[in-house]
């Protein structure tokens, strides 16, 4: 069977034709079996993650930029000064990086910030996770992380060929039993959860932890710098920093660059750097990112402003999409989520939205369960009022053609209320 997908590379953008050697008669199996059936019937043969290109009068929702750094002149200033003066460097594997070395230094200030000894700086928030988790866990290391834990976290657990348990969602009770059936291991959980907004019961989620003797990951890659005081995060804003053995965080949100951060005791830190392989077997990040991201945590302290008006924005958004009958129960923080349930339901609700100059980022398997499909709206500290107005007016005249109240995920709720009654 011949496989054709579309937007291949056009003949004209090569000087030659490309010939490739056949691919394996597995690999096009796998293909058809569990690809072209989703392709093909539901989504009409089109990438659902692509819809229009947003022109210049688009209101974007679909980053992850929460307080608005992106051009600040100190951090430009700092990646330029970066760029024109470090002529010395060495592309080389972040475990040789040790002493002055600038990665370092940005890694005790991000460590030092958040209230922990050490810290690692990564390539990304998904390298943290998982040379993190691949570090602390083993096969006979029990890691329990919660079911909407970022995929990163599970991959960790995979990579530590560790025995992997899902608990409910929020659900400290439900951690208990699995605690007490499998025995002494690693919590893992979110702070802010990132397809919903919801935020994690921390302070219960710890006191089951610690009465069965677990070490706890907490990531805040959606609270690092949007929640507690001066951006340290949910740990620090519910003064719970020195109960979590571990803390992660992309730095791609809040941060808005390229990288990922994982706190350890200083105790740990050679050991992490033989075990590692994320960090062993990638290299360190470029001299102009190190120093835009320390400008960055120097900004990042300073924006109060910012993150009341995000707080603001999010309080005002959601009571307003609430009032329409749009079913966002699920989360309280700046992630919105849109559970329309199937792709191509979800489709049709990002073409109204986009049609009308809302942009969100659709969100489907595997980032999420299949036909839980959703577009996800992150809101940011630089939205306007004339921008808000724009997008509540747009969901007021969109929601009629797909009928929120509807959705699966409406209906279950209204169910669970009944039982509840």
């Amino acid at each position: 069977m011949q496989l054709e997908f579309p937007e291949r590379i056009s003949s004209q953008t090569v000087t030659k034709t490309a010939v490739n050697p056949a691919l394996s008669s597995h690999l096009r199996e796998r293909i058809r079996r569990e690809f072209l059936p989703r392709w093909e019937q539901q989504v009409g043969g089109r990438f659902i993650l692509h819809g229009r290109t947003p022109g210049p009068d688009a209101v974007r929702l679909d980053g992850n930029d929460y307080l608005s750094v992106t051009g600040h002149p100190d951090i430009v200033g700092a990646q330029v000064a970066a760029l024109r003066h470090d002529r010395e460097f060495v592309i080389q594997s972040g475990v040789f990086v040790h002493g002055e070395h600038p990665t370092r230094v940005l890694e005790n200030s991000l460590a030092r910030w958040v209230g922990k000894e050490d810290g690692f700086v990564c390539q990304s928030g998904y390298a943290a996770n998982v040379g993190l988790l691949q570090s602390i866990a083993d096969a006979q290391t029990p890691v329990y992380l919660d079911t909407l834990a970022h995929t990163s976290l599970w991959e960790g657990a995979h990579a530590a060929r560790a025995p992997a348990h899902a608990f409910r969602h929020n659900d400290p009770a439900n951690l208990e039993r699995m605690l007490a059936r499998h025995g002494q291991g690693v919590v893992v959980v979110d702070s802010v959860y990132s397809t919903t907004g919801a935020l994690c019961p921390l302070r219960e989620l710890l006191d089951v932890a610690e009465r069965h003797g677990c070490m706890v990951v907490v990531d805040e890659s959606h609270s690092l710098g949007t929640h507690g005081p001066g951006g340290r995060g949910l740990c620090a804003e519910l003064g719970v920093t020195d109960r979590v053995h571990f803390i992660t965080a992309s730095l791609a949100k809040a941060f808005a660059g390229r990288g990922g951060f994982f706190t350890a005791p200083a105790e740990l830190r050679y050991y992490i750097l033989s075990s590692s392989f994320p960090n062993i077997f990638s290299s360190c990040l470029l001299p102009h990112e190190i120093a835009g991201l320390g400008a960055t945590l120097a900004v990042i302290g300073q924006r109060d402003a910012q993150r009341e008006r995000l707080r603001s924005h999010t309080r005002r958004l959601r009571a307003s999409l609430s009032d329409m009958g749009y079913p966002i129960h699920q989360g309280t923080e700046q992630i919105i989520s849109l559970e329309a349930g199937t792709e191509p339901d979800t489709m049709v609700l990002r073409d109204h939205l986009e049609e009308r100059g809302v942009f969100g980022a659709v969100f489907c398997a595997p980032a999420t369960s299949r036909n839980r499909a959703m577009v996800r709206l992150t809101l940011h500290a630089a939205l306007t009022d004339a921008e808000l107005n724009h997008v509540e007016a747009v969901a007021r005249e969109v929601a009629p053609l797909v009928k929120p109240w509807d959705w699966p995920i409406a209906r279950r709720a209204r169910a669970a209320h009944a039982a509840q009654a």
